[in-house]
């Protein structure tokens, strides 16, 4: 057929030849194919209440069905005066092959049809109507709605054919079965909707827990930023001013020390470049140096004025950390108090920080809902971004239930020796970077160089 006779198809051609495709596909091709009808799951919504002996058997249940089906058949056809054991027989065959052989056992249920209507003188005798009835309905149940409407449209035609072309003697049998094959369509329209919608429900959870990661690490990205410019400013400074403190400095020592301090600046510039890429453009920068744990204060204030009566303990000698270890603990402190908020209020709180050899401790825990607030539903945000700021510290996390209904949070986050923050320089002098751009000390007003002032040994 060549492409011109394509195009000048009309709907109804290509609408009848989709017809006939679909015929072709369902009753035809692969007739004889061996589809064993598989055992219900035993972890369905009512079988998984069953107890465990009992629910071995009841996923066979619709094996044992079929099976009833082919015996009431048979008994039926027993009850003929004349041939009634293969009046029983042949029928009963056809409804059991549906258990393997669906699509075979509708044109066996067929040829039983004319075998006991050449036994019996009529052409539905009772064990072939009831046999047609019960494999149609089986075999639409195993394939598709498609399915049942063509046999139901052939078993008619072929009554007919039969009858000569008076449909009054298969009329009874196409009314029962439209209304029975009906019933088993809506059924398996329905099933397949609620799985398709669970499908895509599932597929919904996992992007939005996706982008939710995403966004989550995006933020740690943003705020770590000034974190990771702030020692780069130091390294650049130090390594300025390196030099002015060394009578008669060899050239390849300035020369190193220059050498450093583009490196340093040339990293600060990348950074820049990198955090661009994942910053939103709404995004503003806030005006502020990140929180540690210092302000700490402040924060357990805030939630106190909010309703939630919070408690601070503090063990172990207390010292200053990495700043992305304080600001990471401060972030946790701050999610798992906003979630004691939403979903525990009127509940009181307990923040517990223990300085150790390796690290650094947090526990949070809240009592159960009091009052008559109801709590908010949440989607487990938060314990998105503390798991992913723990992870990035190679900690370890811990949340859940306490025994009284309450919620707890621990974690551990570690410091090595190597990682604590030095305040001095190779000289015993202190020195710190303070910026003039109200917390980025890598970009001025302009955001564009590095301004930086050096306060050493109190003189700037």
């Amino acid at each position: 057929m060549t492409e011109t006779q394509t195009k000048t198809k009309g709907p109804e051609f290509r609408a009848a030849e989709g017809a006939m495709n679909g015929l072709r596909e369902d009753l035809f091709r692969q007739a004889l194919a061996y589809r064993p009808l598989p055992p219900l799951n035993p972890e369905g919504r009512l079988i998984r209440r069953l107890p465990g002996g009992l629910r071995k058997g009841v996923v066979w249940a619709p094996h044992a069905l079929v099976l009833f089906a082919a015996f009431v058949v048979m008994m039926i056809g027993f009850a003929e005066w004349e041939f009634r054991f293969l009046m029983g027989l042949v029928p009963a065959i056809a409804v059991a092959m549906t258990l393997v052989r669906p699509v075979a056992a509708f044109w066996a249920s067929m040829l039983a049809t004319v075998f006991c209507g050449v036994l019996s003188g009529e052409l539905w005798a009772p064990s072939a109507f009831a046999a047609q009835v019960v494999v149609m309905v089986v075999v639409a149940a195993r394939t598709r709605p498609r399915t049942a409407a063509w046999m139901w449209l052939l078993t008619l035609l072929f009554g007919m054919l039969l009858e000569g072309g008076d449909p009054t003697v298969t009329a009874p049998l196409a009314t029962l079965s439209a209304f029975v094959l009906l019933v088993v369509a809506v059924v398996q329209i329905r099933r397949d909707a609620e799985r398709e919608v669970t499908v895509q429900r599932t597929v919904t959870a996992v992007e939005r827990d996706r982008r939710t990661l995403l966004e989550e690490r995006t933020t740690i990205a943003r705020e770590l930023h000034d974190v990771v410019a702030h020692h780069m400013s130091v390294v650049a400074i130090q390594a300025e001013a390196a030099p002015y403190r060394v009578e008669n400095p060899p050239p390849e020592l300035e020369q190193a020390f220059v050498t450093i301090r583009e490196n340093a600046v040339a990293a600060l510039t990348e950074l820049r470049r990198v955090l661009g890429v994942v910053r939103a453009e709404d995004y503003e920068a806030p005006d502020a140096p990140q929180p540690t744990l210092a302000v700490l204060d402040g924060l357990l204030d805030n939630v106190r004025e909010a309703g939630l009566e919070t408690e601070k303990v503090i063990t172990g000698a207390v010292r200053e950390l990495p700043q992305g270890v304080e600001l990471s603990a401060y972030r946790i402190v701050q999610e798992a108090l906003s979630n004691s908020l939403r979903h525990a209020p009127g509940a009181s709180a307990k923040v517990e920080l223990g300085y150790v050899l390796g690290g650094l401790g947090l526990r949070v825990v809240n009592g159960p809902p009091t009052g008559l607030v109801k709590p908010s539903q949440g989607a487990g945000h938060g314990i998105t971004g503390m798991r992913e700021r723990v992870a990035m510290l190679n900690g370890e996390m811990t949340a859940g239930t306490t025994a009284d209904g309450g919620y707890e949070i621990a974690v551990f986050l570690p410091v090595p020796l190597s990682e604590e923050p030095e305040t001095r320089d190779a000289t015993g002098s202190e020195v710190t970077a303070r910026d003039t751009t109200g917390g980025h000390p890598d970009t001025d007003a302009n955001g564009n160089a590095d301004t930086v002032v050096i306060e050493q040994d109190g003189r700037a």
